[in-house]
């Protein structure tokens, strides 16, 4: 999603009729834009090889005054030929044909948006893009070492998900390809994406900039566009608290520059990293050069953020948010109706839709799937605790840790607080869920299973 105004947009042809806020001079940007736009290139594939449908969208979405985000027209990018496309736009409507076809575009925007969701925002930038920063750690990092002590919690129950994700998930022919669109091409999807993975773009205040959804004033302040934004407001504290843990974690045994230059397991271990774990990507600048305290703090931060509350707020929900299949489709079985089928329509809107979407069958295995990502394990380990209660013998850090586990306590109250803020209308939503996705539960030793949703483990979990 990215910020945008008006006057851009109708390069790509949208209809939109001035806002109030324009008519009265309002210069802040209020259109945001959901960009599915990329599956252009894959549709060609999918139809040559297959017969399932995707249209690549783009949504224009409104701020409105008090803060809720609604949705003002779709985009539907088609291939129709070699380096041809036909968009299609529609807009909102509540009757007839026009409010059956809004819905039904709502519902394809809702398949790219689910597919993306699973397969490169969860699977990639979480399970799969920790691995590698697991498998290094473990060779190169002793038990012993300061760093590993940090970070071993996070990694705790990583390669077991994956490799079950493996064998039960994401194998050829398996429950995603079956039932989530891109269908036998997710995984090319993934791969694809992950040749521009950057993982300091993964620092949540650099990836609410690059989103569009935050701006930085004077190069240090970082200012929320959308003011109401559960994910970024919650997420934001978690992440500071974070940083400040593994700044003053690490500071306590590096005090200069030179003695982290001079840690050759810490070396090894990044030169690994680059070299061996992102092999293809290792002659990329972004790459910290990892000769500074700050340089390793915040490749931590980020580190503990994917593999903890990151992966939190886009697991623990899912089957509360998409569970009902309907409210969020994975698979597109029939295109966008011609005129032909407008006669249908108006007899059965609501059945040509569920024509449209994931069929009954798919339906039920993605809801089996979901109920099972969605519970937390009677083991669980949440950020803030720690499994092994003598994991070093210096105070001076078990000092530190307590600082982290006291403050994220606070931050469990604060969300609490905000809940109940009935100003903030995205945090519960019209049909009244509370946003607790980010809520820490480190105050939470019950360890009780199942679906809560809420609570943040150490570590990718399920």
């Amino acid at each position: 999603m990215e910020a945008s105004d008006d006057e851009d947009e109708n390069e790509d042809g949208w209809v939109i009729p001035p806002t109030k806020e324009k008519e009265e001079g309002d210069d802040n940007k209020r259109f945001f834009i959901l960009d599915h736009s990329y599956l252009k290139e894959y549709q060609r594939k999918i139809y040559d090889l297959t017969t399932n449908k995707v249209y690549a969208s783009k949504t224009l979405v409104y701020l409105e005054k008090d803060g809720t985000l609604s949705p003002r027209g779709i985009m539907l990018i088609d291939a129709v030929g070699e380096d041809e496309y036909v968009k299609r736009f529609y807009y909102p409507a509540e009757d007839g044909v026009n409010g059956a076809l809004w819905r039904i575009a709502k519902a394809f925007v809702a398949v790219n948006d689910s597919g993306h969701h699973q397969l490169v925002s969860h699977w990639l930038y979480t399970h799969a893009a920790i691995e590698p920063f697991v498998i290094a750690t473990n060779r190169q990092l002793s038990v012993m070492h300061p760093i590993y002590k940090l970070l071993s919690p996070h990694y705790r129950d990583t390669m077991n998900m994956n490799s079950l994700a493996r064998q039960l998930l994401i194998h050829a022919n398996g429950p995603v390809e079956r039932n989530f669109f891109p269908g036998k091409f997710a995984m090319s999807l993934t791969s694809e994406i992950y040749k521009s993975w950057n993982l300091m773009d993964h620092a949540l205040p650099t990836d609410l900039c690059k989103r569009g959804v935050a701006a930085m004033e004077n190069n240090k302040t970082l200012r929320l566009l959308i003011s109401d934004y559960p994910y970024a407001v919650d997420g934001l504290e978690i992440y500071c608290a974070i940083q400040n843990y593994v700044s003053s974690y690490s500071s306590l045994y590096y005090t200069t520059d030179i003695s982290l230059q001079c840690d050759v397991e810490l070396q090894t271990w990044w030169t690994e990293l680059r070299e061996l774990g992102h092999g293809d990507l290792k002659h990329e600048t972004w790459w910290p050069n990892m000769q500074t305290l700050s340089s390793l703090t915040e490749v931590c931060t980020i580190l503990i953020w994917l593999a903890s509350a990151y992966h939190a707020s886009l697991n623990f929900g899912q089957y509360a948010y998409a569970g009902f299949v309907p409210n969020r489709p994975t698979f597109i079985r029939h295109p966008m109706p011609d005129p032909k089928e407008y006669d249908e329509i108006e007899n059965d809107p609501e059945g040509l839709l569920l024509k449209s979407i994931t069929s009954k069958a798919q339906a039920l295995t993605v809801m089996s799937v979901l109920e099972i990502l969605s519970m937390h394990s009677s083991d669980e380990v949440y950020i803030g605790q720690r499994e092994d209660k003598e994991w070093t013998s210096d105070r001076r850090a078990v000092e530190v840790f307590e600082r982290f586990r006291e403050e994220l306590v606070r931050i469990e109250k604060r969300i609490e607080e905000r809940n109940k803020d009935e100003r903030l209308q995205n945090r519960i939503g019209e049909v009244g869920v509370a946003y607790t996705l980010l809520y820490p539960s480190t105050s939470d030793f019950r360890r009780v299973a199942g679906i809560s949703g809420r609570g943040v483990p150490n570590s990718v979990s399920v």
